[in-house]
C-alpha cells in the first residue's frame, strides 16, 4: 500500500491542466480550462478543468475527479498505478507500507516473470525486422495477411527463430534464469532436461495487460503442410502474471477507443483485430479463439456497456459460441450481433473496406442478440414440434439471464409473438429459470454471504431507498468537507464536539447506520481521527488510499445541494461552514425520517406478502410495528415541516 506522505507530496506536485494538457487540448474559459472530453465522442466542449480546485469533470458523461482520478480513468489504470505514473512524472519516489516475505517473494516473481517476457517481445520484433528467417519468412507472412509497418509495430508483432532453442540460449546469455523460462511459459523442459522454445518456427503475437504490460504470447505456425499434427496457435500457459479467462487480445490498445465510442466490437482472433484496427476500426478485442469466461465479459464492462459480437457465415460456429454470449447478458450488457457477408470473417471484409465503410455495414445489419439468436434457431427448427420447444428453450434461457426487469418483459413479449407462443407460457418459463439460478447461487454461496434470517421476523431490509441513499450523501458531504471542525464552538449543548463525532453519536444513539459500507466506512474514519492534530477531512479524504473514497470525495466536494426555496427566502444564508450547527442536526434528522420512510414501505411490502398473511401471529407483530414507526414518522414530520431538500 502507497503510504499517506506519498500520497499528499504526488497530489501536491501534480497540476491537473498540466497533465490533462497531454491527452486533451484545452482552452481557456474564464477561470477554468475547457475541452472535448476524452471519455466519449463530442463535439461541443464539455470537458471542464478547474486549476483552483485542482479538479476536472465533463457535464455531459459526467466522468472527472481529481489528477489521479483522471489518469486511471484515462489510462485505465489502478489507483497505486496512477500514482506510480504521476510519481515517475514528477520525479517522486512512491513509497510503499512494508510487505511481508510473501508479498515480497510473489512481487519480485512477478515482476521477474514481467522483465523476461519485456524482453522476449523486444527479442521477437527484433527478429522479425532484422534477421533474414524473420524477413523472409515472418514478415513475408505478414505482408501477405495485408498489415503495414505501423500495424506490426504498434502490437509489436515478431518472429520466433525455427532453431529449438534460440531464445532460450540468448535468454540465459542475457542473464534470466532457467526457472524463469519455465514458469512464463516461453521454454519448455524435454525429458533429457534440454530447454526448448515453445513458439519455434512462428509468428508471435505479445498478449498485453489493460495497463500495457506483455503477460503473454500467442504464436502461428507458418509451414502447416510439413507440421499436420502441432497446432496452429499456440498460447502461454496458465502463470503468476497470465490468466487466460482474464485477458482479451488487444484491449490495451482499443481502451481509449471504446471509452470514446461507447462500444465494444468484439471478434475471435488476432488477425481480426489487426485488420480491423488497420482500416481505422479501433474499439475492437479478440477472445482469442476460446470461449468467454465471466473474468472477460467482467473486464469488457469497466470500458462500456455495450457490445456488439461479429459473426463470419459458419453457423457451427456461431451456435457453438452462443452459450458464452449469454454471460453478456447477464452481466448487464446491451449486446448486438453482426453477421458478416458470406464468404468473409472481420479480417478479410476489414481489410476489403475502409472504416467508414465497415461502420455503415455494421449499423445497417447489427441487430439485437435476442432476434439474431430466435432468426439463427427458427431456420433450423422448420415446424418440428420438439425442435421448436428446444428453440423455445434456448431463447428462454437467454432472456432469463437478463437482470434488468424492464428489459427482460420487452423481450418476452418480442419472443412470444415471433415462436408464436403464448406469452403467459414464457413468462412462468422464466420465472422458472430465475428461481433456479436464485437456487444455486445460493446453494453456492458461502455462510457468510448466504445467512438465513430467523423465520419469525420481517424479511430483510431492501437496499437504501432513494431519498435515504441521497440524505446519507448529503451527510457525508459535509463530513468529507468539515468532519474535523467544532458544530459550535460557542454552543454550551454542543460543547466542542465535532461533525463526525456529532453524527457517529447521534446515529448510535438510535441504532442506526449509514446504508453502505463506503459511507459507513468515511463516518467511522472521520470520527476517529477528528480529534488528531492537523486533521483535516478533506485533504484526508480526497487523498486516501482507498481510490473508491478519494474518488467519491473528490465528486462530492464538487456537488451542490441547496434547500428549498421556502426554506431559503426565510433565512439570511451564511457561508455553509458558519452554520454547522443549524445544518447538521437538520441533515441528521434529515436521514432518520428517510430511514422511517423506507422502514414503512417495507412493512407495507410484507404485509402485503401472501405466505405473511397467512400467519396471524407474524402479520399482527408487523402491524403493531408499523403503527409505532408511524408515531414516529409523524414526529419527524411536524419537526421537519415541508422543508425539502434537494440536490441541485
Amino acid at each position: 500500500m502507497i503510504e499517506r506522505e506519498t500520497i499528499e507530496r504526488i497530489m501536491a506536485a501534480a497540476d491537473i491542466v498540466d497533465v490533462v494538457k497531454e491527452f486533451v487540448t484545452l482552452r481557456r474559459s474564464g477561470a477554468n480550462y475547457k475541452g472535448l472530453c476524452p471519455f466519449h465522442e463530442e463535439r461541443t466542449p464539455s470537458f471542464v478543468v478547474s486549476p483552483s480546485k485542482q479538479l476536472c469533470k465533463c457535464f455531459s458523461c459526467g466522468k472527472g475527479g481529481n489528477v489521479v482520478h483522471f489518469i486511471m480513468e484515462h489510462e485505465q489504470l489502478t489507483y497505486p498505478e496512477a500514482l506510480r505514473w504521476l510519481g515517475r512524472r514528477y520525479g517522486i519516489e512512491v513509497a510503499e507500507r512494508e510487505q511481508t516475505d510473501e508479498e515480497r517473494q510473489a512481487e519480485s516473481l512477478r515482476e521477474s516473470m514481467l522483465a523476461l517476457n519485456e524482453w522476449a517481445g523486444r527479442y521477437f520484433a527484433q527478429t522479425l525486422s532484422t534477421t533474414a528467417d524473420g524477413l523472409a519468412v515472418g514478415m513475408a507472412y505478414l505482408r501477405q495477411r495485408g498489415l503495414r509497418d505501423d500495424t506490426i509495430q504498434k502490437f509489436q508483432l515478431g518472429y520466433s527463430l525455427s532453431s529449438r532453442d534460440a531464445l532460450a540460449r540468448d535468454a540465459l546469455a542475457h542473464g534470466y534464469s532457467r526457472e524463469m523460462l519455465l514458469k512464463t511459459g516461453l521454454a519448455y523442459e524435454t525429458e533429457r532436461h534440454e530447454l526448448r522454445d515453445r513458439y519455434h518456427g512462428r509468428v508471435i503475437f505479445p498478449i498485453h495487460s489493460v495497463s500495457g504490460r506483455i503477460v503473454a504470447f500467442g504464436g502461428r505456425i507458418l509451414d502447416e503442410k510439413s507440421n499436420p499434427h502441432v497446432g496452429k496457435y499456440v498460447n502461454s500457459p496458465e502463470s503468476e502474471v497470465y490468466h487466460k479467462g482474464r485477458e482479451l487480445y488487444g484491449l490495451y490498445q482499443a481502451k481509449h477507443a471504446i471509452v470514446r465510442q461507447d462500444r465494444c466490437y468484439l471478434v475471435e482472433g488476432y488477425m481480426d483485430v489487426l485488420s480491423m484496427h488497420q482500416s481505422g476500426v479501433e474499439n475492437v478485442v479478440a477472445s482469442s479463439g476460446t470461449s468467454l469466461t465471466e473474468g472477460q465479459v467482467r473486464l469488457l464492462h469497466r470500458f462500456s456497456d455495450n457490445v456488439t459480437v461479429l459473426y463470419d457465415g459458419d453457423a457451427a460456429g456461431i451456435k457453438a459460441s452462443l452459450r458464452g454470449i449469454d454471460m453478456l447478458l447477464a452481466e448487464g450488457l446491451n449486446v448486438r450481433a453482426l453477421l458478416l457477408p458470406d464468404g468473409h470473417d472481420p479480417d478479410s471484409f476489414a481489410r476489403a473496406n475502409d472504416a467508414a465503410a465497415f461502420r455503415s455495414y455494421i449499423t445497417d445489419h447489427e441487430e439485437d442478440f435476442i432476434r439474431f439468436k430466435t432468426h439463427l434457431l427458427m431456420s433450423d427448427a422448420g415446424t418440428d414440434p420438439a425442435a421448436r420447444a428446444r428453440l423455445v428453450g434456448s431463447i428462454v434461457g437467454s432472456i432469463s439471464a437478463i437482470p434488468g426487469p424492464i428489459v427482460r418483459q420487452m423481450y418476452i413479449r418480442e419472443c412470444a409473438a415471433r415462436v408464436d407462443v403464448d406469452e403467459k407460457l414464457i413468462v412462468a418459463e422464466v420465472a422458472r429459470m430465475r428461481r433456479e439460478q436464485k437456487q444455486t447461487g445460493e446453494k453456492n454461496a458461502t455462510p457468510e454471504t448466504a445467512a438465513e434470517a430467523p423465520a419469525d421476523v420481517a424479511p430483510p431490509a431492501a437496499p437504501a431507498a432513494e431519498s435515504e441513499e441521497t440524505a446519507a450523501r448529503m451527510l457525508v458531504e459535509l463530513i468529507i468537507k468539515y468532519g474535523e471542525l467544532p458544530l459550535s464552538a460557542d454552543n454550551e449543548s454542543n460543547g466542542s464536539v465535532s461533525v463526525a463525532a456529532y453524527v457517529r453519536d447521534e446515529l448510535n444513539t438510535d441504532k442506526l447506520q449509514l446504508p453502505t459500507p463506503l459511507f459507513r466506512r468515511i463516518l467511522d474514519e472521520a470520527a476517529a481521527h477528528a480529534a488528531d492534530t492537523g486533521f483535516h477531512a478533506r485533504a484526508y479524504f480526497t487523498t486516501h488510499p482507498d481510490s473508491e473514497i478519494s474518488l467519491l470525495a473528490a465528486r462530492l466536494c464538487e456537488e451542490k445541494y441547496h434547500l428549498s426555496a421556502m426554506y431559503t427566502k426565510t433565512q439570511q444564508l451564511a457561508p455553509e461552514n458558519q452554520r454547522l450547527a443549524e445544518l447538521v442536526p437538520r441533515l441528521v434528522s434529515d436521514y432518520k425520517y428517510a430511514v422511517v420512510k423506507g422502514r414503512m414501505k417495507q412493512l407495507l411490502a410484507a404485509l402485503s406478502d401472501p405466505d405473511i398473511a397467512k400467519d396471524a401471529s407474524r402479520s399482527l407483530a408487523l402491524m403493531n410495528e408499523y403503527k409505532q414507526i408511524s408515531q414516529v414518522e409523524r414526529i419527524y414530520a411536524r419537526l421537519l415541516g415541508d422543508r425539502v431538500i434537494t440536490p441541485g
